[in-house]
């Protein structure tokens, strides 16, 4: 059977000759050809005339598609499925779903990328090459320069294309042809005992691996710790459990406990604000009170929230009744919650929830020193702006 030609290829030793190549070849009207080098030689593209890639459309369209999908999934699930509201935002709040949008359209970007420019534009893998394993292949992969125009090209004719690369100065100018399909029986007795041995192997190997190794040391220094697990036994406890009630009338180190804590009940006999109210307390007032309160009661305490009517409109802070709050008043609020509704014997909610696993002592405080700086402003008298005012004359000086 006769071979079937590919095309003709030829070598060159320098990179400024290989580019001379391909501009003459370029100029003689080919178009099916390609140049091999052992490494990228600029001006390359200019001298072939190669067009712009194509590969931008690809990533422009899956990246679109990726931006495109992640907002309708946000969409549907946030504001659709199953809506909430966090900190006053619309079910469909965009700036918080742009971090997860730009991670999926620069994912889905990238890898069409990749995939379209292996399969589409290199059309790898292509194992049967008419060049692989050439002579002229092992050159051009070294420190040599070639051309190959092939044999589909319409203007191709063996005896005029051996010419320009002879004029060209061209070496080794070898004619290649098309390798011979090679069929493989996929149901041959050998090749299903090969792949029923890889099969028994793997699933060996994976099963010992998975159930045997990682159960040896040192593999379990992850699964067998020296700590408690809630609900675990403890040898070192009387009673064998791991988990202890705390020893009655101690308080844990760095901790103070509220006192009033169990009462819903506003105290008649408040605890003291133990923090000052400086500038560093202030400062931690503002953050956390814009972080926790400000979604109901606004941010400047005047009862001017972001809730839109969902929920129970907050009351302001500037009413004659909180300005005659103790600051232990307030802080008992924060922690422990005001406006218990009962709504069965099983199930029961404050309009105003306690903050108590979100703020530490510390921050409570800072949040009371706030609001009273907010008072404050609100109210503020002839004196207070005087006062404020030889204040910022003084500082200025």
């Amino acid at each position: 059977m006769e071979k079937k030609l590919y095309g003709i290829t030829g070598i060159f030793s320098t990179p400024d000759s290989i580019i001379a190549a391909a501009e003459k070849i370029s100029n003689s009207g080919y178009e099916k050809y390609d140049i091999h080098t052992p490494y990228p030689v600029h001006g390359m593209d200019n001298a072939m005339k190669l067009k712009p890639s194509k590969l931008g459309y690809i990533t422009l369209v899956f990246g679109l598609t990726g931006a495109v999908l992640a907002l309708i999934l946000m969409y549907l699930t946030m504001a659709k499925d199953y809506p909430m509201i966090i900190g006053g935002k619309p079910f469909f709040a965009l700036p918080a779903f742009i971090p997860v949008t730009f991670e999926i359209t620069v994912l889905l970007a990238t890898l069409s990328t990749v995939i379209g420019m292996i399969t589409f534009f290199f059309k790898f893998p292509n194992n049967a090459h008419s060049l692989n394993d050439t002579a002229y292949m092992k050159a051009v992969s070294g420190d040599k320069f070639g051309v190959c125009i092939e044999a589909e090209d319409v203007k191709f004719n063996e005896t005029s294309a051996r010419e320009l690369l002879i004029s060209l100065g061209a070496k080794d100018i070898t004619l290649q042809y098309q390798p011979e399909k090679e069929i493989f029986n996929a149901l041959s007795p050998k090749f299903l005992v090969f792949l029923t041995a890889a099969a028994i192997s793997i699933s060996g190997v994976t099963y010992l691996t998975l159930n045997k190794v990682l159960y040896v040391v040192p593999f379990t220094f992850m699964s067998q710790q020296d700590k408690i697990s809630a609900q675990s036994t403890s040898e070192y406890f009387p009673d064998g459990r791991g988990m202890q009630i705390p020893v009655k009338g101690t308080v844990s180190r760095g901790n103070m406990p509220y006192i009033y804590k169990d009462s819903s009940a506003m105290v008649t006999d408040p605890v003291v604000n133990p923090v000052m109210s400086d500038i560093k307390s202030l400062e931690l007032g503002k953050r956390k009170f814009l972080t926790f309160c400000s979604p109901c009661h606004g941010n400047y305490g005047e009862g001017d929230g972001r809730l839109r009517g969902q929920f129970a409109k907050a009351p302001s802070l500037h009413s004659q009744k909180v300005k005659d709050f103790q600051d232990g008043n307030i802080y008992h609020i924060i922690m422990v919650g005001q406006n218990k509704i009962v709504l069965s014997k099983t199930f029961e909610y404050m309009v105003m929830p306690s903050y108590a696993n979100q703020l530490t002592n510390q921050e409570a405080w800072s949040i009371v020193n706030y609001v009273r700086v907010l008072q404050k402003a609100k109210n503020a008298t002839k004196e207070d702006i005087d006062a404020v005012k030889k204040e910022a004359v003084a500082n200025a000086k």
